[in-house]
């Protein structure tokens, strides 16, 4: 989100959610609902468990929402739940880290030709990246996320960040070369 109207929105919206008001509340869920929902269907990798997790992530944010001090980072924020709540799930389910996907994203996000069957490609190959990689991808393209936030996010120095990013990269665009030869 990097419209700084839409930013100032947002805020109000969450300052009315923590002096209770429900309506706001509604629709800061509409606002992340289906984006938290492809991040946990990158990360879990389980279509099926990922409505259960959404509520519970809603539950979190809303219990906790009260707590946030600082407005502008409510996004790594509710991320930072997100991915919390989805490692806990895959722990209860004894899935182990090497069989996770990550989601990553290339610079042709950006290019006028980028077509729908380019998009459907790359989120093919996110489901064959490790889960590290695919997950800094999806928060730094997808959900336009700052280093600092997206460091916030996964819990780890923004240098390790920008070097997962560009492995990230580098394996994505490997993956995708790859299944260009066999078409």
């Amino acid at each position: 989100m990097s419209d700084p109207a839409d930013r100032l929105y947002e805020q109000v919206l969450i300052l009315r959610c923590q002096a209770g008001d429900e309506t706001a509340f509604t629709e800061i869920v509409e606002r992340y609902n289906t984006r938290l929902r492809y991040f946990l269907r990158k990360m879990l990798g389980d279509v099926h468990g990922v409505e259960d997790v959404l509520q519970e992530i809603w539950f979190d944010v809303f219990r906790g929402m009260s707590k946030l001090n600082h407005l502008g980072a409510f996004s790594s924020w509710v991320y930072r739940i997100a991915r919390d709540r989805a490692a806990r799930n895959l722990r209860k389910r004894h899935w182990t880290q090497s069989s996770l996907v990550e989601l990553a994203s290339d610079e042709a996000n950006d290019s006028d030709g980028f077509s729908a069957e380019d998009a459907a490609h790359i989120h093919a190959a996110l489901d064959e990246m490790p889960r590290e990689q695919r997950e800094v991808l999806v928060l730094r393209f997808l959900e336009e996320m700052t280093y600092d936030d997206m460091a916030q996010v996964v819990g780890c120095p923004v240098g390790t960040v920008r070097s997962r990013l560009h492995y990230a990269k580098r394996a994505l665009r490997q993956i995708l070369e790859r299944k260009n030869k066999h078409e």
